[in-house]
C-alpha cells in the first residue's frame, strides 16, 4: 500500500485489488505530472493526461456488485450497433474493463441509438434499462443532437431527466460527451451541447468521459490530425474505438476509488423494481 501511495500514478490493477478487498478508504487516482506523457495505464496510442480525460464520481451500484463478487452488468448505449468498426466496441470495452479489474466478470449489453437525439431516445432508453437491469449505463450522448442543432437547453433538460431517472433506480451512469472534429471545433452550437453534457454530469454527480478533449488531444499529437482516430460521418475508426474503450474503463476504475464525503449529497434511495410501464420524468 505504501508503495502505491509513493508512486505518482495509481495503476488500475492496484486500485482494482483495493476495491475487491472492500477497503473503506480508497485513494483517488492522481493526474500525470508530465502533461505530455498521458495516463500510463492507457496504451501508448491512447494516452491522454487525466485532467483532459475524465471527471470521476462515485459508482455505488458497481461497487456493490464487486463486494458481492458477482458479474458487473453494463448497458452501453449511443453510437451505432451496425456492422463495421462500431460493432467491435463492446468487445474492446469488455477487454479494457477486465484488464483493469482482474478476476472480475463484465457482461456488456450494447444497444446503439444511431442518429437518435437524447429526447427521442428517452423512451427507448427506459425500455432498454428495464430489459437489461444493469448495474451501470455508459451513454455516448450529444453528437447527433449537436449535428441536428437541437436547442442546448432542451437537450440538457432531457438528458438530466433521463440520468436522474436511471439513478433513481439504483443504477450508475457514466456519460461520454460528443466526438471532437476540427470541422466543428469553432461551432458555437456544437460546443454548447458539449458543455451541456458536462453540466449534467456535474449536477447529477456522475462520471464523465471527456471524449471531446481526449480526441482533440490525440489529434494534436500526430501529423494526420483526427484522421487516425475518426472515420466518416462522425464515427470512430478501430483505433478511436479502442481508445474510447480504454478511456471509459479508466474513468470507471478511477471512479470506483471515490468515497463519499460530507460535502457530497447521498444518492436518493432506489425506487421499487423496474417494470415495463415505468416512465422517466417528463
Amino acid at each position: 500500500m505504501s508503495a502505491a501511495r509513493s508512486c505518482p500514478f495509481l495503476r488500475a490493477s492496484i486500485l482494482a485489488a483495493l476495491i475487491l478487498a472492500t477497503s473503506p478508504s480508497l485513494p483517488r487516482a492522481e493526474q500525470p505530472a508530465d502533461p505530455g506523457a498521458g495516463e500510463p495505464s492507457l496504451s501508448q496510442e491512447c494516452r491522454v493526461p487525466g485532467a483532459q480525460l475524465y471527471t470521476a464520481a462515485k459508482l455505488g451500484a458497481v461497487r456493490a456488485a464487486l463486494a458481492e463478487k458477482r458479474p458487473i452488468k453494463l448497458l452501453a448505449i449511443g453510437g451505432s450497433a451496425a456492422p463495421g468498426a462500431s460493432a467491435s466496441y463492446p468487445a474492446k470495452l469488455e477487454a479494457a474493463l477486465e484488464r483493469a479489474l482482474p478476476k472480475v466478470d463484465v457482461v456488456i449489453d450494447h444497444r446503439g441509438l444511431p442518429g437518435e437525439i437524447a429526447s427521442g431516445a428517452a423512451e427507448r432508453l427506459r425500455t432498454m434499462v428495464v430489459e437489461a437491469e444493469p448495474d451501470l449505463v455508459v451513454w455516448q450522448v450529444g453528437t447527433h443532437d449537436a449535428i441536428a442543432r437541437v436547442d442546448a437547453e432542451a437537450f440538457e433538460n432531457s438528458l438530466s431527466e433521463a440520468v436522474a431517472w436511471i439513478r433513481s433506480h439504483g443504477i450508475d451512469v457514466v456519460l461520454v460527451d460528443p466526438i471532437y472534429t476540427a470541422s466543428m471545433a469553432a461551432d458555437a452550437d456544437y460546443n454548447r451541447i458539449v458543455d451541456a453534457v458536462r453540466t449534467v454530469a456535474t449536477q447529477q454527480q456522475v462520471p464523465l468521459v471527456r471524449r471531446y478533449e481526449a480526441l482533440h488531444y490525440l489529434s494534436s499529437r500526430t501529423d494526420r490530425g483526427e484522421g487516425h482516430i475518426l472515420g466518416r460521418q462522425f464515427r470512430l475508426n478501430d483505433l478511436g474505438l479502442r481508445c474510447m474503450a480504454e478511456h471509459v474503463a479508466l474513468t470507471i476504475v478511477t471512479s470506483l476509488g471515490r468515497t463519499e464525503t460530507p460535502t457530497e449529497p447521498k444518492v436518493a434511495p432506489a425506487s421499487p423494481p423496474l417494470t415495463g410501464t415505468q416512465r422517466a420524468p417528463g
